[in-house]
């Protein structure tokens, strides 16, 4: 199996030295996302959470997640942290009357009630994360997760998952949508490596191939993202509203990155240690991508990618996310890793040149979460400094060899010896 190219020992940015750095430092700034309600929340500019402010489920995940990184590579601390994140989803944000999870939990309860699949995404990630790390208790969780899941969300007859249900799992939203199903894809993929049930691999491939064949490939590899509850696009959803942070109208550029890396884990998912899982997959990773950086990157003159461009790729949304560029160095460097083709090697250096200079904030902490097109901070989107999961995973994806999860990719390159544990 091809080995990570990048990076070589040195302090330039995107190297293994520095990589190692930033992710302590992006692991250390996250320590403020602590919450005494339990779980963690969304922190601002400065790393401060309000403590009267509601705890959100996908945070809560996503931030154990993380901590769950950290605990397999000896970040101090990190084992306190997964424990607290998964006391959360154990407790207060799980809904023990009618199952689930609630998506936001404030002092005196349930802020919303609904069951949307995204967020419930993340406690799958966190506790099959925090399995593979052999954090305590996380097992449970996973089969709990799974059940939940399987009994609710997933649509044989489709191949996908419903999107949102009520409290009650009576009633659910007619709306589908591709951004949940890419992260339970993910969350899938790392249920997987910490069970070894293929099923749930199985399933991860399944939705890829409805994503990258029937929405992806007919659009010029721009992926539709909104659909009915028949998975009929819907190419003008949220034409009034560009810019939603989670459903915005047209082809979101960082999307066709994420699926791009997500096809290569599918591959080593399939493949095993040999790295030979079916070559299509490896193939539209590399559509994907291309498409992505033809539409996104320097897009309007500037450099920084798009938030979103129209179905003939035209940028409508300008404002540069730091996760689109997280999930670019991510599928630049996963794809060189698996082709062993260098015309990928270009992007890397000079991405992370350019999160150097304009998104990680070297004063306050983290990474600006957005851009505008001229590329000084922003908030139209995004405010404060949400969360650390995309540009956590863009520090290791670099060090770690292709699995099916970033937590089994971690653990097995720290038993090579490749991979060296952080401290402070």
């Amino acid at each position: 199996m091809l080995e990570p190219r990048w990076p070589e020992q040195g302090d330039r940015p995107g190297q293994a030295d520095w990589l190692a750095a930033e992710t302590a430092r992006l692991l250390q700034f996250a320590e403020g996302s602590w919450h005494p309600l339990g779980g963690f929340g969304r922190q601002d500019d400065r790393g401060m959470v309000d403590p009267s402010e509601s705890v959100e489920l996908w945070i809560t995940g996503r931030m154990t997640h993380c901590f769950a990184l950290g605990e397999l590579l000896g970040y101090p601390g990190s084992a306190g942290l997964v424990e607290h994140g998964l006391a959360a989803l154990r407790g207060r944000l799980r809904d023990s009357e009618h199952g689930g999870w609630y998506p936001e939990v404030g002092p005196s309860g349930p802020v919303r009630t609904e069951k949307p699949f995204y967020q419930h995404c993340f406690v799958l990630l966190a506790a099959a994360s925090a399995l593979i790390a052999g954090h305590p208790g996380a097992g449970e969780l996973v089969v709990d997760a799974l059940a939940v899941i399987d009994e609710r969300f997933w649509s044989e007859a489709d191949g996908m998952v419903v999107e949102t249900w009520d409290e009650l799992f009576t009633e659910a939203e007619p709306y589908r949508g591709v951004n949940a199903a890419m992260h339970g894809v993910e969350a899938f993929l790392a249920a997987y490596d910490a069970t070894g049930d293929t099923l749930w691999r199985d399933r991860a491939v399944r939705m890829i191939t409805r994503v990258a064949r029937e929405f992806a490939e007919p659009n010029a590899w721009r992926i539709a993202e909104h659909f009915d509850s028949a998975w009929n696009p819907l190419p003008d959803y949220n034409r009034d509203h560009p810019d939603d942070p989670f459903r915005p109208y047209g082809a979101t550029v960082g999307h066709g990155l994420e699926w791009s890396r997500l096809c290569l884990h599918a591959h080593a998912a399939l493949g095993g240690p040999a790295g030979d899982g079916p070559s299509w997959l490896v193939d539209d990773a590399r559509q994907l991508f291309e498409a992505a950086v033809r539409d996104g990157w320097a897009a309007d003159g500037a450099d920084g990618f798009v938030y979103t461009v129209d179905w003939d790729g035209k940028p409508v949304v300008h404002q540069r996310m730091h996760w689109v560029l997280a999930e670019g160095i991510g599928a630049a460097t996963t794809l060189a890793t698996v082709t062993g083709d260098d015309s990928y090697r270009r992007w890397y250096p000079g991405w992370w040149d350019y999160a150097e200079r304009y998104l990680i904030d070297r004063e306050l902490g983290s990474w600006h979460h957005e851009l505008d097109r001229h590329n000084r901070p922003s908030a139209t989107v995004w405010v404060g400094k949400p969360d650390a999961y995309h540009a956590v995973q863009a520090t290791l994806l670099p060090r770690i060899p292709v699995r099916a999860s970033l937590a089994r990719g971690v653990r097995d390159a720290l038993t090579s010896g490749d991979l060296e544990p952080l401290d402070r």
